[in-house]
């Protein structure tokens, strides 16, 4: 069975390009580099297990997280603006291609359309594939953007992309439409490469079935196995497991508010209530109520009824 790593940021584009090569029957592992913030790599690791769960839960694939926060440091220190983000992308296809050889991988994939965005024209591209000697695989190459939104919201990706806390930073203000090789070539040569090594060494590999449990598996949260009056329960689940098993409690206000939709919304929630968080197995509502509590929100607890 022919093998890909996906290189991954849970937007419309990277989960579309992963189905789209998950449905020509290849082997899809998923790499996701972070440029900081837990929350989006709890984001991307739960579309990368939805996707897997949904359309190839018959393969057992890697999950890798790859901590870039030194490297984006590092190229927003010490390259010219103009030309971060073709060389941070050239980071990650060095990085990808590394991780791709050790798992013996012989491809690449990633969600990028040309000229959707200015570091997709065909120079930067090119530039940024001599990074690699991999196969470069772009199954989104020629889309239009409503296309592939349309494609997301068919598969069941869009609203985990609508909702992803990107990394939100400026990388270039001015970024380069026509990337030259000696150019891109000079600027890297300020990068310390050790930084790249680094990161590689941090690099987190684990099964996507695991994925989750694993996240969940030292966090500390207060659980509850009652709900009290003036509590509120939130539903996290996936809008399909609420709807073929509803949530009702007597005397309880339950509201449905999906995970990856929680994040964005749980703020515009009166902040003088309780609020109880409940999922299956309660691994998903750790997670998110301990990210909620990270960020300041004291009112929140998880439910797991007996």
């Amino acid at each position: 069975l022919e093998q890909t790593l996906v290189l991954m940021s849970g937007g419309f584009d990277s989960t579309v390009a992963a189905y789209q090569i998950m449905r020509r029957g290849l082997m899809t592992h998923f790499c996701f580099f972070n440029l900081g913030g837990r929350a989006h790599e709890l984001g991307v690791m739960e579309v990368a297990h939805f996707l897997w769960k949904k359309y190839g839960s018959s393969q057992r694939v890697l999950f890798i997280s790859v901590p870039f926060e030194e490297v984006l440091g590092e190229i927003l220190g010490k390259v010219d603006n103009s030309h971060m983000g073709v060389i941070l992308k050239r980071m990650m296809l060095r990085a990808a291609t590394r991780l791709a050889d050790q798992l013996k991988i012989p491809a690449l994939v990633t969600g990028e359309a040309i000229s959707q965005v200015s570091s997709q024209t065909l120079p930067n591209l090119s530039a940024i594939d001599s990074a690699t000697d991999k196969l470069v695989l772009r199954p989104l190459l020629a889309s239009h953007k409503q296309d592939i939104i349309d494609q997301a919201v068919e598969i069941g990706t869009a609203d985990f992309a609508k909702h992803m806390p990107e990394y939100c930073g400026v990388i270039s203000v001015n970024p380069t439409t026509s990337a030259k090789l000696p150019r891109v070539v000079h600027e890297e040569k300020s990068f310390d490469m050790a930084v790249l090594e680094r990161a590689l060494e941090r690099a987190k590999l684990v099964s996507i079935d695991e994925v989750i449990d694993q996240l969940g598996r030292d966090i500390e949260v207060e659980e509850v196995s009652e709900a009290l009056s003036g509590q509120v329960v939130i539903d996290i689940r996936h809008p399909d497991a609420q709807e073929d098993q509803p949530l009702s409690l007597a005397g309880i206000e339950v509201k449905a508010m999906p995970f990856y939709a929680l994040n964005n919304r749980f703020k515009e929630l009166d902040f003088t209530r309780q609020y109880l968080l409940y999922c299956d197995r309660g691994v998903m509502s750790r997670l998110h109520a301990h990210h909620l509590l990270s960020e300041g929100h004291a009112n929140v607890r998880v439910y797991r009824p007996t």
